[in-house]
């Protein structure tokens, strides 16, 4: 392996439609072809009426459709593109389809068959797709088929192997050696490290480019990150990278291969490309002035003012978003949550009114999802699929006047904090150390008498009869659309007695001046003096797994028709990267999903499992469009998760940087 980037070879002349008839060579295929996800591709096209096989030249046919409309059929682009609707519903799920349409991919030791993701092929016609392309294909290499959706997961494996060779998504994305999480290219020193320990004894600055197996979350912000072993796009350490717009990407054997060149503690430009096979490690001098800063570093955060003063405790079905500035962003989300649950919102189909040329908009595809006639009331069926499907647990908000109350009773918290505002202002060494004090005096501090009586009786008349609660930050520095904050601020789980339920809100409020919080907060620009802590405790539901959602597609900004999905038995494992979820993209627009991964599972979820996680996707997208800021409804959300039998338990929604 070499860590530098692999350019595609250069494409035929667009002149040369396609490949028509002939077997495709190797070299035909790259210079037909284009690059996707690292691997030489070119696209497929079967005429059964003719018996006749088309191989797509990638730069001038973007769309089968527009290829078989006027290569084949004599029909004009304009129209096909007028007319899209019922082309592909004759390409991709007719019974008695004219054509078969796929793409070839080339991989180490073997080329891949697949359909489109939407593509709804039976048994019959994947076996002759199949066997009809593979006529026509380099006999050097095994040609397997891949399913492109669950339901052609289902239907191979009912084949024998024997009769249908195969490989499956989640087979491939495993092994694969190169991932793009984050494009991009900065200039940096380069630091590897082997083991958390070697990181911790470390001292990174904003110039660095980190590579590890598994990189911390506590990671500062720095100008890149190389990931050595497989990851997901929404653990808390890639979440953070995208946020900072800084180049990240997974790499097998980055590790050896920056050994073997000597590249550990160099200055090199590193490239995250989306098209190329592999990161691009480029060894430069090390500049004489300084290096031209990561994006992160123009960006500063100004926050709403808050509100400090007297605030009750409250249920967090009585709050709305515009309560931020007094309880945090993530009380206030959940209140929103509610009241949507509740009342419904006129906003919800916000995503599918936006017009996708040629299409006015998306409204008839939300139909089929919602299974209601094209004229029937899109918004009613709305609701009633969150009614039936979603929920939120219960809980109550703290205010930010609780959090400056209790620090107001102790003159021992007042002069910490006193110290640690002026060893900011100065820029002073003793910063972390400050930091560490005043944690421990948070935690140590008895809670008024006052203050615990409040909370008690809010839980009395509220939440009585709850067994075991999450206490989770809700401040006014976090879940923002520039700063997410994720994973910064402390949350507790399985929390059950009074004095465990107080403990775990000063861990909260300590968590507001950890290090690593204040260290982020000042390189986004947010003082201290503006920082405030909530606290959402909240029922804590069982269920029977749980994770995040996000409303795109990280690996391909581009795609508006699908959303990802990770999955954990624990969903703390799905954002804490301590185990590897099982990843899933699931459209919002034709339906179906497809597993990209299992993570450390050893098999995937049952049928069962993946309808409700296709609702739950038809849910964040209908909620994108509530919590949408503008009236492009394109602002991505991202959901934190719990699934059970029935429903699905809500316990976050945030924006997510994309």
């Amino acid at each position: 392996m070499s860590l530098t980037s692999v350019v595609a070879p250069s494409p035929a002349p667009e002149s040369v439609a396609a490949l028509v008839g002939e077997r495709l060579s190797l070299s035909a295929l790259h210079q037909l072809g284009g690059t996707l996800g690292g691997y030489s591709f070119v696209k497929v096209v079967v005429d059964r009426e003719r018996s006749m096989i088309h191989f797509l030249n990638d730069a001038r046919h973007s769309f089968h459709a527009i290829y078989i409309g006027e290569e084949i059929l004599g029909v004009g682009e304009e129209r096909v593109r007028a007319e899209i609707d019922s082309y592909n519903e004759a390409f991709y799920h007719a019974p008695d389809r004219r054509f078969l349409l796929g793409i070839l991919a080339l991989h180490p030791q073997m080329l891949s068959l697949e359909t489109v993701e939407v593509d709804t092929m039976p048994a019959a016609l994947i076996r002759e797709f199949h066997a009809f392309v593979a006529q026509y294909v380099d006999q050097s290499l095994p040609l397997l088929f891949k399913p492109a959706n669950q339901l052609q997961e289902r239907i191979v494996r009912e084949i024998p192997a024997s009769e249908l060779p195969r490989v499956f998504a989640h087979e491939l994305f495993s092994t694969a050696p190169f991932v793009a999480l984050n494009p991009g290219t900065v200039t940096g020193r380069l630091r590897a490290f082997r083991t958390e320990a070697e990181y911790r004894a470390a001292t990174l600055d904003w110039t660095d480019i980190i590579v590890m197996d598994r990189v911390p979350d506590d990671i500062p912000r720095l100008s890149g990150i190389v990931n050595a072993r497989h990851t997901t796009p929404l653990s808390h350490t890639n979440v953070l990278a995208t946020g900072w717009q800084i180049p990240n990407a997974v790499q097998l054997g980055a590790l050896a291969e920056i050994e073997r060149r000597g590249l550990d503690g160099r200055w090199v430009e590193y490239t995250v490309a989306t098209q190329a096979s592999s990161i691009s490690l480029r060894e430069v001098a090390e500049p004489a002035e300084a290096t031209p800063r990561p994006a992160w570093y123009a960006q500063r955060v100004t926050l709403e003012e808050p509100e400090a003063d007297h605030s009750p405790i409250v249920n967090l079905a009585r709050l709305r978003a515009s309560d931020r500035h007094r309880y945090g962003t993530k009380a206030a989300n959940l209140g929103e949550l509610h009241h949507v649950l509740a009342c419904g919102s006129q906003r919800l189909l916000g995503f599918y009114q936006v017009p996708r040329p040629p299409r006015d908009n998306l409204l008839p595809y939300l139909a089929r999802l919602l299974d209601v006639p094209v004229d029937a009331d899109l918004l009613a069926a709305a609701r009633r699929l969150l009614d039936e499907h979603v929920r939120v647990p219960r809980g109550i908000a703290l205010p930010f006047s609780l959090q400056r109350r209790f620090l107001e009773s102790s003159p021992r918290i007042q002069q910490a904090i006193g110290k640690l505002k002026m060893a900011l202002e100065l820029d002073a060494r003793e910063i972390e150390p400050l930091c560490v004090e005043l944690q421990g005096l948070i935690r140590s501090a008895r809670l008024p008498g006052a203050l615990a009586g409040e909370i008690d009786a809010a839980l009395v008349s509220q939440l009585a009869g709850v067994r075991a609660f999450v206490v989770r930050s809700s401040s006014n520095a976090e879940d923002l659309a520039g700063f997410s904050a994720a994973g910064i601020y402390e949350s507790r789980n399985h929390v059950t007695t009074a004095e465990r339920i107080f403990a775990s809100v000063k861990e909260v409020w300590a968590s507001l001046v950890s290090v690593r919080s204040v260290r982020l907060r000042r390189q986004a620009g947010i003082s201290l003096d503006e920082c405030y802590m909530g606290v959402v405790i909240q029922e804590q539901v069982a269920a029977d797994f749980g994770g995040v959602l996000v409303t795109t597609n990280p690996m391909n900004r581009a795609d508006f028709r699908t959303v990802y999905v990770n999955v954990s038995p624990e969903v703390t494992d799905v954002v804490d990267g301590s185990a590897l979820p099982m990843q899933y993209l699931y459209s919002t627009v034709e339906g179906g999903g497809r597993t990209v991964s299992l993570g450390d599972a050893a098999s995937d979820l049952d049928e069962r499992a993946h309808a409700q996680l296709q609702r739950l996707a038809i849910a964040g997208r209908l909620l994108q469009g509530h919590f949408s800021p503008d009236y492009t409804f394109d602002s991505p959300v991202d959901v934190e998760w719990l699934a059970d039998g029935e429903h699905l338990h809500l316990v976050q929604l945030r924006p997510y940087s994309a």
